[in-house]
């Protein structure tokens, strides 16, 4: 991975966290799905989306799953009524 920029900053690498801050940022400033937005910064920074896998949180993948759910991308999944 390239530089990569985190907070007005520069730096070669990032971690899960800091890439789920820079995604979630991304999606409240810009107004994009979470998929678009780590598509986005991946433009952004010439960064092949293929080698973000790794920097993906959990949490980030579950909200994920959610919006790709509601586009439906992806099957719903069942849900217990509360």
């Amino acid at each position: 991975m390239d530089l990569v920029e985190y907070d007005g900053y520069c730096k070669k690498h990032m971690n899960s966290k800091e890439f789920t801050q820079v995604i979630e940022k991304t999606v409240k400033e810009k107004r994009l799905t979470y998929i678009d937005a780590i598509v986005w910064y991946c433009e952004q920074n010439d960064i092949d989306i293929g080698t973000v896998n790794p920097l993906v949180s959990k949490h980030l993948k579950q909200k994920i799953q959610i919006e790709a759910e509601h586009l439906n991308f992806l099957p719903k999944t069942a849900k217990l009524p509360i």
